[in-house]
C-alpha cells in the first residue's frame, strides 16, 4: 500500500465516536488499535492519569536516534515529542478531529523506527484532550517535574480537511489581513522559541509539494486564544518549544464536532501530503 492507502486503512480503524465516558467502547476499540500498530516499532508504555477520580491512558512509544558508528562520539541529543489526541467529543466520529492526527503518527512511528532521526523520537497518543487537554497536561507536567528538556513538541490536530474555494478560510480576528484565504494550506502555530524551526519546517514541507503557513504566538497564546486548543499549549505553559500542525479546525472545517465528521468529508490527497511533508520536515531538523 501507498501512504494515501494506509493513511485510509488506519482512518477506517480509527473513525468511530470514542468518546471517553459516552463511547467507551470505541474509545477502547481505537486505544487498543492504537497500541497494536505502535507495537510494531518497540514496548509502549501505558501511562495512566486520573481525571476525576476515572483512570485513562496515554499511549507512549520511545525510538531511540540514529546511531552512530563507534568512536565517532557524539552527545546525547534531546527528543522530539510528537503527540495527537484520540478521544472525541460526544456523537462524533471524528475522522478530522483527530483519526487524521492518529493515522499521520501511526505513519510517523513506522517511518523514524524504519529510518532513525539524529534525535530521540517519543510518539504520544493523548487522551482527554476534548475535556480539557488532561493528557497533554499531565505529560508536560512530568517532564517539568524530572527537569527533562526536549528538542521540539509536534501537536497533531485535525490534518485532513481542504477546499480549494476563495473565502473558504476564516481566522481570528485581524489575521486574514496576513494570510491567504483559501483553505489549501497545512498551518504550523508555535511559539517564539519555534520561530527557526516552523521556518524550516514550512520550507520544506513545500518543497513536498503541501502549502504551508505558518504563526508565531507570543505569550503562551493568551492574546490569541484560538491558537491553544491542542496538545502544545500545556508544552507552551511550562516553557517547552512547541508547534501545532493544524488544518485549523473549524476556521475552516464546517464538520467540526458535528456527527457529520466523516472519513468522505476529508481529502485524503491532502492528509497524504501533509503526512509525507512532515516525515521529510522533521528529518531535517
Amino acid at each position: 500500500m501507498d501512504l494515501k492507502e494506509r493513511l485510509h486503512s488506519h482512518l477506517i480503524q480509527i473513525v468511530r465516536d470514542r468518546n471517553p465516558y459516552l463511547a467507551s467502547a470505541g474509545h477502547f476499540y481505537v486505544q487498543q488499535y492504537i497500541r497494536e500498530q505502535l507495537s510494531q516499532w518497540g514496548s509502549v508504555e501505558i501511562d495512566d492519569f486520573a481525571v476525576r477520580g476515572r483512570i485513562h491512558h496515554n499511549l507512549i512509544l520511545d525510538l531511540p536516534a540514529l546511531s552512530l558508528p563507534p568512536g565517532w562520539g557524539g552527545k546525547q541529543e534531546k527528543p522530539i515529542v510528537i503527540g495527537a489526541h484520540y478521544d472525541t467529543v460526544p456523537g462524533t466520529p471524528g475522522a478530522d478531529d483527530n483519526a487524521t492526527g492518529v493515522a499521520v503518527l501511526l505513519e510517523l512511528a513506522a517511518e523514524f523506527a524504519s529510518r532513525p532521526l539524529k534525535y530521540p523520537v517519543q510518539l504520544i497518543a493523548f487522551d482527554m484532550e476534548e475535556y480539557g487537554c488532561f493528557g497533554s497536561k499531565y505529560h508536560a507536567a512530568k517532564f517539568k517535574e524530572k527537569q527533562q528538556s526536549i528538542r521540539l513538541m509536534v501537536s497533531l490536530e485535525m490534518l485532513g480537511y481542504c477546499n480549494h474555494n476563495p473565502n473558504s478560510q476564516n481566522y481570528p480576528a485581524g489575521l486574514k489581513y496576513f494570510y491567504p484565504n483559501i483553505g489549501n494550506f497545512i498551518a504550523l502555530i508555535g511559539n517564539l522559541w519555534t520561530v527557526p524551526d516552523m521556518i524550516k519546517l514550512s520550507r520544506n514541507i513545500r518543497k513536498s509539494g503541501q502549502l504551508c503557513e505558518w504563526l508565531p504566538v507570543p505569550n503562551r497564546g493568551l492574546v490569541v486564544p484560538d491558537t491553544r486548543r491542542s496538545d502544545h499549549a500545556p508544552f507552551w505553559d511550562n516553557d517547552y518549544p512547541a508547534i501545532m500542525v493544524t488544518d485549523t479546525a473549524n476556521m475552516r472545517n464546517p464538520h467540526y464536532h458535528q456527527a457529520s465528521d466523516k472519513i468522505e468529508t476529508l481529502d485524503l490527497d491532502f492528509l497524504a501530503g501533509v503526512c509525507g511533508g512532515l516525515m521529510e520536515a522533521i528529518r531535517d531538523l
